[in-house]
């Protein structure tokens, strides 16, 4: 067994490519996508875009211009300066004809993050998985404008892995365990696992303490997460499309700390069952109703909940694996300065 800390390093940018620009080369049938010619940095993928199968646009840069939708003047600085590239890591000419399917990669301009102010520990490392501790308020792949400041990026540069990918994920308020895999080749392996439910999970939270609510008990209920809606929502009626176990740990002082045990994995679902329950856990900015946001640096009270162990078994090595959270949840060891 190994183990390492990720400490998330930043690289200084992208390799600039000196070579004479040249056109796209022709696709005359579907291929599999070819490698990127384009390194990470900061743990972070360039972007590759498929130019579409149908159009009519005249030039690369034409359709470049109408997909990104950029301010004035920026793909054209980006081609003149060589920073679309083919496949073969030759920059894209800034008249080179639209050829359909050909795919064109380049290094998205990185947000402006405010740094997380929390480590992200290694559990467990081998030659297959990397299993870590995510905190509260990072992400756990790049997505929106959170980008190097997430848990994938953040591990990649780290511990020199480019090939880390996600095997699952978790909000970024929530914090826990994620596991990761180290072959792309056996990524859909361990997906399976979590798509299948034979991973078992169990999550930590704290929340209010009703004596009047008979616990344990099983929460069945339809939810609905819509894109582009921050909450989620249950329909009353429904066929039950989530369950979770919620059982009480201990209280003290009118607060609880909770045993949650997911039997699947919608959106949201521990937060929307407490919520139902009436016991909406402490720091959750959408239930029951949506705060408004706070700063992108405002790290204070973060969402009593933690991804507390993972059970499974390997479908590679067929190994027993228990892994189990060295996080603790503040509002429980110190509300007061929790709720600061």
């Amino acid at each position: 067994m190994q183990a390492d800390s990720g400490t998330g390093h930043r690289f200084s940018g992208a390799a600039r490519h000196p070579r004479r620009p040249v056109r796209l080369p022709a696709v005359t049938r579907r291929r599999r996508i070819p490698p990127a010619p384009l390194p990470q940095r900061d743990g972070v993928d360039p972007v590759r875009l498929r130019l579409p199968l149908d159009g009519a646009w005249t030039t690369v840069r034409d359709h470049l211009v109408e997909r990104l939708a950029a301010p004035p003047g920026v793909v054209d600085a980006m081609l003149a300066e060589g920073r679309v590239v083919g496949a073969d890591g030759t920059p894209v000419a800034p008249d080179a004809p639209y050829t359909a399917g050909a795919y064109v990669w380049f290094q998205r301009d990185l947000p402006d993050e405010p740094p997380v102010p929390y480590d992200i520990e290694v559990v467990y490392r081998d030659e297959h998985i990397v299993v870590a501790d995510k905190p509260h308020f990072l992400a756990t792949m790049p997505r929106g404008s959170h980008v190097a400041q997430t848990a994938l990026a953040r591990l990649r540069d780290g511990l020199g892995i480019p090939a880390l990918g996600a095997a699952h994920r978790l909000d970024r308020l929530t914090a826990g365990l994620l596991l990761f895999t180290v072959r792309p080749e056996e990524r859909g392996a361990y997906q399976t696992l979590f798509h299948d439910r034979r991973v078992h999970k169990e999550y930590e939270a704290v929340a209010a303490h009703d004596p009047g609510l008979a616990l344990p008990r099983t929460v069945r209920s339809h939810i609905v997460k819509e894109r582009g809606v921050l909450a989620a929502y249950e329909v009353a009626g429904a066929e039950p499309n989530s369950e979770s176990r919620v059982e009480l740990v201990e209280h003290d002082g009118g607060i609880g700390r909770y045993r949650l045990l997911p039997h699947t994995g919608r959106t949201h679902q521990l937060r929307v069952h407490m919520n139902a329950l009436g016991l909406p856990i402490l720091g959750d900015p959408l239930y029951p109703e949506v705060r408004e946001p706070t700063a992108p640096d405002d790290f204070r009270r973060p969402l009593q909940l933690l991804a507390r162990s993972l059970r499974f078994t390997d479908p590679v090595t067929g190994a027993d694996h228990h892994f189990v959270s060295g996080r603790t949840l503040q509002a429980w060891t110190s509300y007061e300065e929790w709720a600061r």
